[in-house]
């Protein structure tokens, strides 16, 4: 077997060049990455793409750019600085010294942290693996490339942890994250959206939108963690996550401007002969991929949840900056509620066990930020016409809400209804198929789909009509 070179072939700033043991089970890991990576990895063949490399977690160091083969990606391990004097923010061990190693007694809950967020990585790499295949545009095909390689090396990031930190079965469960795959039958990704298709660019936009903004959520938790190993990697991880969901947010924003652009041109608002997608079509694709984030939150009320915080094993989005007492041990909050007859209510929980809301509502409003600035659009071009997000029960599969039937406007329907109108809320078999009839390949430099306007910038001061990846 080759030996890596840990300095040039995945830059580091962990000191793996030191650390035998470690680098014999990342030289025994890494070839299997790479056999996903050409298994499961984009499937369209390329020479080389215009890619971001972090070789450093400094200003300078982070963000390095060049045309790149894939598989010779340098997929680097990144924790951002050491604080020395760093304390625990919250929990029962608010103000002792964050921890460098992990405590015995948590080590089964911290390790099943890392593994669920390090499923999630390679699963987004599998579901969007085909989407090369009908990308808008060399800049839109760039972007995906981009995302996909980022989350291989947030893999790489919780590899390290599980393999550093967590002994064998740590390395058993790094095995184990190569072996799941997205939509398998036998062999699924832990966490449901994970195993839904992507199968066109327009869900890509929503995916990246809400679904990764569902990751940036995650992430900043963990970040808080008192286990400060993965607080850092945390940490840098999110520094990537953004471009995540400026793809998903600039990617949503430009196809609402092209439906509005053809709706004026054709003076109609018919516009899917004219090969765009409407406006009603959009509305129910972010309806489906904003309700399926929203499962990710896990169950309204969570002892789980609260025995994390109570550790310090997980926090709150922005946990400095609360103002509480950090422990929560006599606090309530108030969540929405169904009734078993179907009554929607407010109802009171203690704060601890009912985290998983105060992260969503956090997610909820950052996501409402990104449906303002579409009806913007709308508005600016003098449509009456506005998107909104659906009510928090609608179409869940878990929570509170499994198992009710919720309109977009937050009705409690019976399943008799609900089956008449969810053709009105949710993609039809001929949405899709129209969405899939637009999704034709574009890839000569400068050019776009008819369905999606251009982007106003290029990647890192590159024109648009940059070669931003070479084809095989």
């Amino acid at each position: 077997m080759t030996t890596i070179d840990y300095c040039e072939r995945i830059p580091n700033n962990v000191d793996l060049a030191s650390d035998r043991k470690l680098q014999r089970a990342l030289e025994s890991w890494q070839p299997k990455f790479l056999e996903w990576w050409q298994e499961m990895g984009p499937a369209l063949p390329t020479q080389d793409v215009y890619l971001r490399t972090a070789v450093d977690v400094g200003r300078e160091g982070w963000a390095h750019f060049g045309h790149v083969a894939l598989p010779e990606y340098r997929w680097g391990i990144f924790l951002s600085e050491r604080d020395p004097n760093r304390k625990i923010a919250f929990g029962d061990h608010k103000g002792e010294d964050a921890w460098q190693q992990v405590p015995g007694e948590h080590r089964a809950d911290l390790q099943r942290l890392i593994v669920i967020q390090g499923d999630t990585e390679p699963a987004s790499v599998e579901q969007q693996r085909r989407l090369g295949m009908t990308a808008p545009s060399l800049y839109d095909l760039r972007n995906l490339f981009q995302v996909n390689v980022e989350e291989g090396r947030h893999l790489w990031a919780m590899v390290y942890l599980l393999h550093a930190y967590f002994g064998r079965n740590g390395r058993e469960e790094a095995e184990q994250l190569l072996l799941r795959n997205s939509g398998s039958e036998d062999a699924p990704r832990i966490l449901g959206a994970f195993n839904e298709e992507t199968p066109d660019w327009l869900s890509f936009f929503m995916f990246t939108y809400f679904t990764d903004r569902d990751g940036k959520y995650q992430l900043g938790t963990l970040k808080e963690s008192a286990f400060d190993p993965l607080s850092r990697t945390c940490e840098f991880m999110l520094k990537e996550e953004a471009h995540h969901m400026m793809v998903g947010t600039t990617g949503v924003d430009r196809v609402v401007t092209r439906t509005v652009e053809l709706m004026k041109e054709h003076d109609t608002e018919d516009i899917a002969s004219r090969g765009g997608v409407p406006l009603d079509v959009l509305q129910k694709y972010m309806n489906f991929h904003y309700s399926v984030s929203l499962d990710l939150f896990g169950g309204d009320a969570s002892t789980n949840v609260a025995n994390y915080y109570t550790a310090g094993l997980k926090g709150r989005w922005l946990e400095e900056r609360r103002t509480d007492d950090h422990r929560l041990r006599d606090a309530f909050s108030t969540i929405p509620f169904i009734e078993a007859d179907g009554t929607l209510i407010e109802k009171e929980l203690p704060a601890l066990t009912a985290l998983n809301v105060d992260l969503r509502n956090e997610y909820i409003g950052d996501c409402s930020n990104g449906v303002k600035r579409w009806n913007a659009i709308l508005a600016d071009a003098g449509i009456d016409t506005t998107f909104s997000l659906p009510h928090v029960g609608f179409n869940r599969a878990v929570g509170t809400f499994s198992g009710h039937r919720i309109t977009p406007d937050g009705k409690v329907v019976d399943q008799a209804t609900w089956d008449a109108q969810v053709t009105d809320y949710l993609p039809t078999a001929d949405d899709k198929k129209h969405v899939e009839s637009l999704m034709q390949p574009v890839y000569e430099p400068g050019k776009i789909a008819s369905w999606v306007a251009p982007p106003k910038t290029g990647i890192n001061g590159q024109p648009f009509n940059y070669e931003y990846v070479h084809l095989a």
